[in-house]
């Protein structure tokens, strides 16, 4: 059977939907004609009838296993995006192993625990798309010791669920964002500083990216008619993945 099922329903699961880049991802979807569950800490502001809602704390491995059979009970998942994250930055001396496991527990762990509760209806229909989110700083940034350690085993990851899953109709895909202009990067960078300006100038397109720009890169992947791209990284990041940002 082809794994070019545009015949299949959309339904996609987003975490981290409530803001930010995951807010402009389930907005792209619903665009699209997806029907969207956001899976995150609270409720999406964005009111639309197709899109659904199950706050929950990743981080959590209980709450997210409880989420995790609630989301199969009421969806027939045929999309996972796996965007949820936090940074948690810290020099290496000042590194705390908590933070580290709170960081794997929420970009590894919960992603085992949704994917494994979705698989089986993707493997029925013999049809697949998931997303996951990485980040330009798996290249290297200072500060970042969990969250790039983190952000790179989602690399490993869906590589080797790429090739798993193959068979299965079920491609596995990245997006890796640069600095993109949301409230956890004004959390580390003050809005109208000097420092933004310096970055976006250091930035090879000479700017900062927008949420927008990465959920567009995410419908591409979540596209049922592109069939034959599977185990791919795309960095969205404005040329930063091949030249040096300090952020």
């Amino acid at each position: 059977m082809s794994a070019n099922r545009v015949d299949a329903p959309k339904v996609a699961a987003v975490t981290g939907g409530s803001t930010g880049i995951g807010r402009a991802i389930c907005e792209e979807l619903l665009a699209r004609g997806y029907e969207v569950v956001s899976l995150a800490l609270e409720r999406p502001e964005t009111a639309h009838p197709r899109l659904h809602s199950i706050e929950v704390d990743l981080s959590d491995r209980k709450s997210a296993g409880e989420a995790a059979r609630e989301l199969v009970r009421r969806f027939e998942v045929t999309t996972l995006v796996h965007n949820a994250g936090v940074m948690r930055p810290a020099a290496l001396p000042e590194v705390q192993l908590g933070d580290f496991d709170v960081l794997v527990a929420l970009h590894l762990g919960s992603a085992i625990q949704l994917m494994q509760a979705v698989l089986p209806a993707m493997r029925s229909r013999h049809f697949g798309r998931v997303v996951m989110l990485s980040s330009r700083a798996v290249v290297g940034v200072p500060g970042r010791t969990s969250y790039s350690a983190t952000k790179a085993g989602i690399l490993g990851m869906a590589r080797t669920w790429a090739l798993e899953l193959a068979a299965d109709g079920i491609t596995v895909n990245v997006v890796a964002p640069g600095p993109i202009r949301t409230n956890m990067f004004y959390e580390i960078i003050p809005a109208g500083s000097d420092k933004e300006r310096q970055l976006a100038a250091s930035v090879p397109v000479g700017r900062l990216g927008e949420p927008a720009d990465v959920a567009r890169a995410v419908a591409f992947f979540a596209d049922p008619a592109n069939s034959y791209v599977t185990g791919q990284v795309l960095y969205v990041c404005g040329g930063g993945s091949v030249g040096t940002l300090t952020l």
